[in-house]
């Protein structure tokens, strides 16, 4: 009989508040790659344990986390903010890594990676050297989640704070919409200025990604002041990109980013 291997439990680091956030984090050589996940996702996500074992194998330092509200972190969800998430974000930054650091992101990951990049506090923000978007959505709690709310939804959001809506991943578990969420993504929007990173930058988006449009890519890239900015348009590619080519050329990006650094 064949047991089933123990997976011992995650690292726990509490902030000021007294937030526990969780994590994992494995040693190795600069840059240390930290993976930051998309909405309701966690850090036992497919694309964060596949790019765990690539930097595990490779001898890369690697760290993956659940931002509050998500995963085995503490908090509710509906209690969660961009702003928030982007502090944990912050945190995990100054206190679990060293030196240099690659940032990935997927979907809200991807635009928590670029406020890290241009809003965190100095000696973090110095050691960002370069981003890797999955499906990057900044300011998607405007551009997507907002606009698409019909009157009767931002009836119900106004007058009760919070909404539930359909998960097209999940159809018997419906999530939560804040009213909270909505009013602090205004404060974090980045798509109607310059986006002040100069490091190198790969955005990989798919062409079916029926929730991050694949134009989004482009108005990032358009944006970003960095002149080393590259996009792969996978185009079957949904939102998640976590088949096992998806996962592939997810290696291959970031393989091909740390190479330039040394």
């Amino acid at each position: 009989m064949t047991e089933t291997p123990t997976v011992s439990p995650p690292s726990i680091i509490t902030r000021e508040d007294g937030a526990t956030i969780a994590y994992r984090a494995t040693a190795g050589k600069s840059p240390c790659v930290v993976f930051l996940t998309g909405l309701h996702s966690d850090m036992d996500g497919a694309k964060a344990l596949a790019l765990e074992a690539f930097c595990t194998a490779r001898g890369q330092a690697f760290v993956r986390f659940d931002y509050f509200g998500h995963g085995r972190s503490s908090g509710a969800f509906e209690d969660g903010t961009v702003g928030r998430w982007a502090s944990d974000g912050a945190f995990v930054l100054e206190n679990l890594t060293e030196g240099p650091l690659v940032l990935v992101g997927s979907s809200l990951g991807g635009w928590i990676i670029l406020l890290l990049a241009t809003r965190a506090p100095a000696a973090v923000r110095g050691r960002i050297k370069g981003l890797v978007g999955i499906a990057a959505a900044p300011d998607f709690t405007r551009d997507l989640m907002e606009k698409e709310l019909s009157a009767a939804q931002r009836e119900i959001l106004l007058r009760d704070g919070v909404l539930e809506v359909p998960n097209c991943y999940d159809p018997g578990a419906p999530f939560t919409i804040s009213l909270k969420l909505i009013e602090d993504g205004r404060g974090q929007l980045l798509l109607d200025a310059p986006i002040p990173f100069d490091g190198p930058v790969r955005l990989i988006q798919g062409m079916a990604d029926d929730d991050v449009p694949w134009r989004t890519a482009l108005t990032v890239q358009n944006r970003l002041t960095s002149k080393d900015v590259e996009i792969t348009f996978v185009k079957n590619g949904d939102h998640r990109l976590s088949t096992a080519a998806d996962l592939a050329r997810l290696e291959r990006t970031v393989e091909a980013l740390l190479n330039t650094m040394g």
